[in-house]
């Protein structure tokens, strides 16, 4: 895992996967900052202004993603399993005006994104129908979250027109509490979670003996690199949680 956190140290970004990492600078949206660990750098990720790259041209996310599909089509079968057994439709609330609320983090243009609402969705409706409460299937909102300079144009004008949900834009990073607490009844997430919110700053600290040297990657690191990016994760990874 530490490997992992390296490999967002490479990008400065508040977002990665393991796919993304090893695509080229083109594929990524780097408004013209060098990859290093300059101050300048560091504020334009905390800013939130770096985002996978938009449209659905060559170089775009949605023509350069494959292997996030994959990932979504090879959890479909657990999530429908997690969702009948484990969705306490109880809980929920009676009133049929109250709307199931969803959320995507890491939505990016939505080309991966509709597809994994669509399994969530169906799935649900399949659990009402299950307990005999088909009448009860709420309507769904779905937030769609990603960076602020996330291409969210390409990703609305490409909603699945016989959707069965109503669609809101969420921008913002999503370590920070964006959305109300307890405003959600399912948060999803596929490839966006291992990002970090920032470099760790002993990372980039040359007097901190966790200082990688100006390294992009942590292989053969000091155990202080290692436990300073996975200190950040868990502090990063915390904070979401709690923010539901």
């Amino acid at each position: 895992m530490a490997q992992l956190y390296a490999m967002v140290n490479c990008f400065q970004c508040t977002r990665t996967s393991i796919c993304m990492s090893q695509m080229s600078s083109e594929h990524r949206i780097q408004h013209h900052v060098e990859l290093n660990l300059g101050d300048k750098t560091k504020e334009m990720s905390s800013l939130g202004l770096y985002a996978m790259n938009g449209g659905e041209g060559p170089n775009s996310y949605a023509q350069n993603s494959s292997y996030q599909r994959g990932v979504i089509d090879a959890a479909k079968p657990i999530i429908e399993e997690e969702i009948a057994n484990k969705l306490d439709l109880k809980q929920l609330s009676s009133s049929h005006t109250k709307p199931f609320r969803i959320a995507d983090f890491g939505c990016s243009t939505g080309h991966n994104s509709f597809p994994a609402i669509q399994i969530i969705t169906e799935a649900i409706e399949k659990k009402f129908q299950t307990e005999r409460l088909s009448s009860e299937i709420p309507d769904f909102h779905v937030f769609f979250n990603d960076q602020v300079m996330n291409d969210f144009n390409t990703l609305f004008h490409s909603l699945p027109p016989e959707r069965n949900y109503h669609a809101s834009g969420a921008p913002g990073p999503f370590h920070n509490h964006i959305l109300p607490k307890a405003s959600l009844e399912f948060a999803y997430s596929s490839c966006a979670l291992n990002w970090l919110s920032e470099v760790p700053e002993a990372v980039a600290d040359r007097k901190s003996t966790a200082w990688n040297r100006d390294k992009v990657h942590s292989t053969g690191a000091k155990q202080e690199v290692f436990e300073a990016y996975s200190n950040h994760y868990a502090n990063n990874i915390g904070s979401f949680l709690e923010g539901w």
